[in-house]
C-alpha cells in the first residue's frame, strides 16, 4: 500500500496551519447576527440509487447517513466558548455533535473475492475497496453577518466496526434485492482522528422584485489517517431569505461545508443553488487502504476532485428541506463511467 511520506505530511500540515491563519484574519463582520435560542437536530441521508445514471447503483460512495444537533447561540460554557473565540476571533458561537457513516463499495459487487481459482487477480484488486465508517462529529461554529467559521474533530472506526455490511445486506435482503458478495474482504478495523476546519463566507449580489441572489465562496481543510485535503468552492444562490443560513452540506463534507444551523428570516424561504468545489486530495485510507497494514486492498487516488452540486432548499414553520444532487469526478485512476453522482435529501427542525 502507498504510504505518505513523512515530507509530504509536514507540508500538507504546514498549509493545514497556515490556511488556519488566513481563516483568522478580521472576518468582514458589520452586525451581529439575530440571536437564535433554539437547537436544530438534522436528519441526512445520501445514496447513488438516486442517480441520473442508473448504472451507478450500489457503487464507490454507495450510502451516507447522518444525525446531527447544533446548539442555538451563544449557549455554549465559558471554556468551551473562549476556545471557539481564540480560534476564529469575535462571532456569535455555537457547537454541533453529531454521528455519520459512510459505505463504499466497488463497482462489481457480486464479485466474492478479489482472487479468482489459482490466484489469479479479478477486477476487484483495480477496485475501490469495500469500506464503512462510523464517525463522531463535533464542530465549533462561529457566525458573522456575513461568515460562518468551523473548527473540529472527528473519531471513530473505518472498518467491520463501521457497520456497512451489516446495514447494506440488511436492506437489501428486507427489499428481497440481491446481497453484495465480497463483504468479508473490506478494509480491516481502523480507528479515526481527523482534525478540520473551513470558513464560508455569503456575498450578497442583487434583490430584483424581491428575488435576491447571492454567492457562497467557501475554503475547508483537514488532516488526519482518514483524509488529508484542501477544499475551496462557490455556490449561487437565488430566492428569498438567503440570509437564513449558509448553505447546505453533503455528508462527507459535513464537518467544514455549510453546516446545518439556520434561522428564517421570513415565514417562507426558499433557493435553488448550484455550485462547484476542487479539491487536492493528500490522502484518503478508503482508497489507499489501512493506514498500518502493507498488504490492504488499494487503488491509486487520484489528487485532484471535483464536484458539481444542483439542488432546492425550503425553510417553513421552524423546518428545512433540502435536496442536491452530486456529480463528483474519478477519486481513483481506475474508476469507470465517468462521473459519479448521487443523492442528498436532509431535513432540519428546530426545538
Amino acid at each position: 500500500m502507498p504510504k505518505l511520506p513523512s515530507a509530504r505530511r509536514m507540508t500538507i500540515a504546514s498549509i493545514l496551519l497556515a490556511g488556519t491563519t488566513f481563516f483568522q484574519t478580521p472576518a468582514t463582520a458589520r452586525a451581529t447576527p439575530a440571536a437564535d435560542n433554539k437547537g436544530t437536530w438534522t436528519l441526512q441521508g445520501e445514496n447513488d440509487a438516486v442517480s441520473t445514471l442508473k448504472s451507478t447503483s450500489d457503487q464507490y460512495y454507495t450510502s451516507g447517513l447522518r444525525v446531527n444537533w447544533t446548539s442555538g447561540t451563544d449557549t455554549l460554557p465559558t471554556p468551551i466558548a473562549a476556545i471557539s473565540k481564540a480560534i476564529w476571533g469575535p462571532g456569535v458561537q455555537r457547537i454541533s455533535m453529531g454521528v455519520q457513516q459512510m459505505i463504499f463499495t466497488p463497482r462489481n459487487t457480486q464479485t466474492s473475492s478479489p482472487w479468482a481459482p489459482g490466484q489469479q487477480q479479478t477486477s476487484l484488486i483495480r477496485d475501490r475497496p469495500y469500506a464503512s465508517l462510523l464517525l463522531g462529529t463535533i464542530n465549533l461554529i462561529s457566525d458573522t453577518d456575513r461568515t460562518r467559521s468551523v473548527f473540529g474533530i472527528q473519531v471513530g472506526i473505518m472498518g467491520p466496526g463501521g457497520l456497512g455490511r451489516q446495514l447494506q445486506n440488511g436492506f437489501h435482503s428486507a427489499i428481497g434485492d440481491t446481497k453484495n458478495q465480497g463483504w468479508s474482504h473490506q478494509l480491516q478495523n481502523q480507528p479515526i482522528f481527523q482534525v478540520q476546519g473551513g470558513r464560508t463566507w455569503r456575498i450578497p449580489l442583487a434583490e430584483v422584485a424581491g428575488i435576491e441572489f447571492d454567492t457562497l465562496p467557501s475554503a475547508a481543510a483537514a488532516i488526519g489517517d482518514y483524509q488529508i485535503y484542501g477544499r475551496i468552492g462557490d455556490i449561487f444562490r437565488i430566492g428569498q431569505g438567503l440570509n437564513s443560513d449558509f448553505g447546505t452540506p453533503t455528508i462527507q463534507a459535513s464537518g467544514t461545508d455549510g453546516t446545518d444551523a439556520y434561522k428564517a428570516t421570513r415565514a417562507f424561504a426558499w433557493y435553488l443553488f448550484a455550485g462547484v468545489e476542487g479539491e487536492a486530495v493528500g490522502y484518503d485510507a478508503s482508497l489507499q487502504g489501512n493506514t498500518m497494514r502493507s498488504n490492504s486492498l488499494h487503488v491509486n487516488k487520484k489528487w485532484d476532485v471535483g464536484e458539481i452540486h444542483a439542488g432546492l432548499a425550503l425553510m417553513f414553520y421552524g423546518l428545512r428541506v433540502s435536496y442536491s444532487q452530486v456529480w463528483q469526478t474519478q477519486q481513483f485512476t481506475t474508476a469507470k463511467d465517468g462521473l459519479f453522482n448521487y443523492g442528498s435529501l436532509m431535513v432540519s427542525a428546530k426545538f
